[in-house]
Parts: structure tokens; C-alpha cells; sequence
């Protein structure tokens, strides 16, 4: 049943010469990794205006210039990832590049920054679209945690199926994101030309008085969110059907131009319109609400955005597995998220960044509209290493025409790095956390390293000097009375050796008397060896029993814990059983000098 369930939900086990056929052409690429960066349409303008209302009403007209500016680092951080594409076509993005150029622990730092933001984009997308559902239907706003929940498992479980499959599912609602906002921008632009504007909206350039370089900093620091996923391109570039790099510089041009219009074009919309920021309405409800009306075009674009904003998190799927690939491989993350699963994917990846997304969502019930400076320093930490290791490479290397290459790349870091600090110090009370939560993942990654090379160290052998040592074989078996199970792994322990005891440890006198005299009428050609516990339990006395036996034989003898353990037909039947077979062998597991062996006997019934 519960195979079947699994088939129902991910499908069938593809082949391993199927890979290549998992490639994504362009048209998908552009949907499934630039999903992140779409979205951030939905709330960039609204972060800025949240900002800038502090200075009042007047000041929203600051709007303008500082989207311009964000536009600006927007086609910096284009070409700049641009480049390090055809630098590292095997992807990896900002780990990489650091790693390579900067070192192990600078790209562990941009590693760790990229993991965390993805699991941070997940959540906070949920959540946004969660937002955008309950501005358009107010009533289910108490059940957004939810709906987010909702939400987050079907991602899972769409990526699970394998990357083309979902790419080719949820392509539909991006471009229909992406065709619904250009409609907004269009309808809405004719309208404001006709006279449908703002009446009081202040003039560009219009003074304010209580403005401050502070306060635009902070606003622009806020309307630089708009920016997340950009790099999600370069971690991904093995998802490329070939030419991969080349499809992968394209795709990324494509989103750049894309976002650039529709940022823009929102920010021109809502300093049009006078939109300020509300507490249960987005600004893009509110630009479609002076736009069109409550009818059926204002609620089409409020449910293509609810979408975005859910599928924004499916660039995280994408690129999440991928990079936790690179770092196991790079032996800093567990083995399992190199593991491709049943459709190919990276599943463990995948799991894994839905279960922590989803325990964000709780924690913070679905409130995670404060994890978004915390989100986008997540971002701006490897946007910055990025970009200060591609200058490294450009000195190191100095190709034809490096010094072009390396003035974008360091107009690149200075901007970006600009950027950090600006959320550093306009938002230090809520991305602190990074200063605690980072040097903990990095410290993890070495300590995971560590246990890894010191594995490898225990386990490596010398093929000249180290050959197998051949000793005699002495076999315990536990009993807890003469059964079929017992009577399975006498037999099959005499098999093997000659020198097999049977152990049973009584509660009583009697108990242990009625054993002794079954065991001498059965007589099954092994001696029982009784222990009297006195506590009632069972693994104390075997444990002492067994050191004894090694004490005596450790030297030329093997000793094999024979474990009896009947199998039940069906999974509940386990319920009605005490599994002491199972705490005899976890009990056991620990001793690093015995043998413990399961004889499973299979019931039919």
C-alpha cells in the first residue's frame, strides 16, 4: 500500500539513461529558476513605500529614483553572473567561485548564506502568497498558516516527481504572472495618460522635510529584496539542456529584462495611483483595484500572484538540492543529498527544504514579512563574495579582455557590498540572527568534514600489509523459550559452527527450573547456559554473560550474537509483540568487539 501511495504521488522509478531527458530547455529554465526573482515584483515596490511612509505621504515620490537605482545594481548583478557562467559552467554560483578563488572557508561562508536563504524563500513565499490570497477573501485570514503548509507540500511533492515534470506544470502560472502584470502596467499606464491618476500625488522632486540619507538608504536597501533569485541561474546550470551555459547566460539575460520592466513598471503604477501600503491589502491589489475595479480582472491578477508568490519558492527547489550536492560532494553536508531518488532528483534535498520551511512557517505563524532583510542579506553576503572572487580570477588569469570583465565584477562587489552594510546597519535589529546562525552552519560544516575525514582515515587499509585474519567462531543465541524462531536459529548457527551456546535469563527459580528441563527433553545438541536476573531485566545479565564469553575467547575466537526475531505478516501486528529481539540488539550495538546477527523467522499467518 504504501508503495503504491508513493507512485500515485512522485509516479514511476525513471532509469539512470534517463537524465538527460530531465534537461531544461530555455522557456522552462525561465519559469522554474526565475520564479524567485518574478515574484519579488509582488512586494519590491511595496518594501520601499513601507520605508519611505515614515517621512509622510510627500515622500513617496522617492519611489522613483530609488527603483531607478535598484534597476541599475539589477543589470550590474546580470552581467556580472553572466560571467561567471561561462567561468563555472558546471554551476555551484557563488560557492564555487568563492571556493576557488577566495578559499575553502569563504565559500562555505557564501555556501552556508545560499542555503539558508533558500530555506528562507520558501517560507517567505508561502507566506506572501498566503497574503495575496487573504487581501482578495479577508475572511481566511486565520487559516494562512494553512494554506502556506498547503502550499509548501505541494512544491515538495511536484519536485519530487522530477524537475521537468514540474517545470512543464508550473511554467503556466509564471508566464500567466507575467502576461497578467504587463496587461497591469499597460491598462494602467493608458489610464493614468487619460487623466485616471493620483490627484494628490506629490510632484518628482518635491521637497519633504523630514527626509533623511538614512531613511532612503534603508528604502533602498528594502527595494533591493526585489533582487533575490537572481543567482539562482549560475547554481543551476547542469539543469541546462547543451549548450547548458550558453542556454543558462540566455535564460538569465531573459529574466533581467523581464523583471526589470515589471519592477519599474509597479513603481511607476503606485506613485501614479498614490498607493500607500495597508496592513491587509498589498500594493499590487491596490494598483489593480484603481486599475480595473473589484470585477473579474482585479481577482484574475490577485490569484496569478498568490501563485508567483508560491512558486517563487520552487526556484529553492530547484537550486537548494543542487547546491547541498556540491557541498556533500565537497564532503561538508551528509552523504544522503547526493542521492538521486526515485525521478532523478536530488530527493533528500528536497525533503529536507520543505520540512525546515515548513517549521518556519509555525514558528513565526506565517508572519515572516520580518525575514525578509534576514532573507535578503542572505542573498547580498554571496552576491558580494561572488563577485569579489570573479575580480581574484580576473588577476590571476587575465584572459583577452579581462580588464573589462574585472570593472563590472568590481563595480558588482562595491554595489553589493554597499548594500550588506546598508542592511547591516538600517536593519541590524532584524538580521542579527545571521552573525549567530551563520558561524553555526559554517562550524557544522567543518565539524561534518571532520567526521568524514577521520571515517576515511579508520577505514583506509594498506593493501601490502593488511590481509584477513582467520580465527575460530563462537555463536550466542538468546532464548526466550523453545519456539519455531528458536528452533530456526539453532539451526542455523550449528551450520556455521560447532561452538554454539544458547542463553535464557529467567525472572525465578522456577521459571529458569521448567526451561532446564524442557531444553534437556528437547536436547537439540547445544548447552543452555540460565541467568537469574533479579530486576526483571532481560539485558543487563546477557550484556555481562557476553563480556564474560569475550573475556575467555576474544583471542581466538569471533563472537556472533545470534539474535531469534519472528517477522509478522502485517506491519500492525508489531503493535502486540514487546520486540525485545530489537532492545537486545540496539542494547548490544554499542560493543565494538562482537558479532550481532538477526535470524528472522517469517510468519504466515
Amino acid at each position: 500500500m504504501v508503495n503504491k501511495l508513493k507512485r500515485f504521488l512522485i509516479g514511476r522509478p525513471m532509469k539512470s539513461t534517463e537524465l538527460e531527458g530531465e534537461k531544461l530547455s530555455k522557456l522552462k529554465a525561465l519559469a522554474v529558476l526565475s520564479s524567485d526573482a518574478l515574484s519579488s515584483v509582488a512586494y519590491g515596490t511595496e518594501q520601499i513605500l513601507i520605508v519611505l511612509m515614515a517621512a509622510g505621504f510627500a515622500a513617496v515620490w522617492y519611489s522613483i529614483p530609488i527603483s531607478i537605482a535598484v534597476l541599475g545594481l539589477l543589470t550590474i548583478l546580470v552581467l556580472s553572473y553572466r560571467q561567471t557562467i561561462f567561468s563555472y559552467p558546471s554551476g555551484g554560483g557563488a560557492y564555487i567561485v568563492a571556493k576557488d578563488n577566495l578559499g575553502t572557508s569563504t565559500g562555505l561562508i557564501a555556501g552556508g548564506s545560499l542555503l539558508v536563504d533558500y530555506i528562507l524563500t520558501v517560507a517567505v513565499s508561502s507566506s506572501a502568497g498566503t497574503d495575496a490570497i487573504t487581501s482578495a477573501f479577508p475572511e481566511l485570514h486565520d487559516h494562512r498558516v494553512l494554506i502556506a503548509l498547503v502550499m509548501i507540500m505541494f512544491l515538495t511533492l511536484m519536485n519530487l516527481r522530477g524537475i521537468t515534470e514540474s517545470a512543464s506544470f508550473l511554467a503556466i502560472p509564471v508566464y500567466l504572472f507575467v502576461l497578467s502584470i504587463f496587461v497591469l502596467i499597460i491598462s494602467g499606464t493608458m489610464k493614468y495618460a487619460l487623466g485616471g491618476g493620483h490627484a494628490e500625488v506629490p510632484e518628482l522632486g518635491a521637497a519633504v522635510s523630514n527626509i533623511s540619507l538614512f531613511l532612503l538608504l534603508k528604502a533602498f536597501s528594502s527595494g533591493c529584496s526585489a533582487l533575490t533569485g537572481v543567482e539562482a541561474v549560475s547554481n543551476a546550470i547542469p539543469n541546462f539542456r547543451q549548450p547548458a551555459e550558453r542556454n543558462a547566460a540566455k535564460t538569465l539575460l531573459m529574466m533581467g529584462l523581464i523583471l526589470g520592466i515589471m519592477f519599474i513598471g509597479i513603481s511607476l503604477l503606485a506613485y501614479w495611483y498614490g498607493i500607500t501600503p495597508q496592513m491587509k491589502e498589498t500594493v499590487v491589489s491596490q494598483i489593480a483595484e484603481a486599475t480595473f475595479g473589484r470585477g473579474l480582472i482585479y481577482y484574475w491578477i490577485q490569484g496569478v500572484t498568490a501563485l508567483i508568490l508560491f512558486l517563487a519558492a520552487n526556484t529553492a527547489y530547484s537550486a537548494f538540492p543542487l547546491l547541498a550536492y556540491m557541498l556533500a560532494k565537497d564532503k561538508f553536508m551528509p552523504n544522503m543529498f547526493m542521492a538521486r531518488g526515485d525521478r532523478l532528483g536530488f530527493s533528500n534535498g528536497i525533503i529536507f527544504l520543505g520540512v525546515l520551511s515548513a517549521l518556519l512557517v509555525i514558528v513565526f505563524d506565517g508572519h515572516t514579512e520580518n525575514l525578509i532583510p534576514l532573507y535578503a542579506v542572505g542573498v547580498f553576503i554571496p552576491f558580494t563574495l561572488s563577485q569579489l572572487g570573479m575580480m581574484v580570477r580576473w588577476l590571476k588569469h587575465k584572459p583577452s579582455g579581462w580588464i573589462g570583465r574585472f570593472a563590472v565584477n568590481t563595480v558588482g562587489m562595491l554595489t553589493t557590498l554597499t548594500i550588506t552594510l546598508i542592511f547591516i546597519f538600517t536593519k541590524f535589529s532584524q538580521v542579527w540572527m545571521v552573525f549567530i546562525f551563520l558561524p553555526l552552519v559554517i562550524f557544522l560544516f567543518h565539524r561534518i568534514r571532520s567526521h568524514y575525514r577521520n571515517t576515511a582515515d579508520q577505514l583506509r587499509i594498506d593493501l601490502a600489509k593488511d590481509k584477513p585474519v582467520i580465527k575460530g567462531s563462537t555463536i550466542v543465541v538468546p532464548v526466550a523459550g523453545i519456539t519455531r524462531v528458536v528452533l530456526h536459529s539453532i539451526s542455523y548457527a550449528r551450520s556455521l559452527t560447532d561452538n554454539v551456546v544458547a542463553v535464557y535469563v529467567g525472572f525465578d527459580e522456577e521459571d529458569i527450573r521448567k526451561m532446564e528441563q524442557r531444553w534437556e527433553e528437547w536436547n537439540p545438541g547445544v548447552r543452555l547456559i540460565t541467568l537469574r536476573s533479579r530486576y526483571r531485566s532481560i539485558l543487563r545479565p546477557l550484556y555481562k554473560f557476553i563480556e564474560t564469553v569475550e573475556w575467555k575467547t576474544a583471542e581466538t575466537d569471533h563472537i556472533t550474537i545470534l539474535i531469534p526475531q519472528f517477522i509478522t505478516r502485517y506491519w500492525w501486528q508489531n503493535i502486540l509483540h514487546n520486540q525485545t529481539s530489537l532492545l537486545i540488539r540496539a542494547y548490544l550495538f554499542a560493543h565494538k568487539d562482537i558479532v550481532i546477527a538477526t535470524v528472522p523467522f517469517h510468519m504466515n499467518k
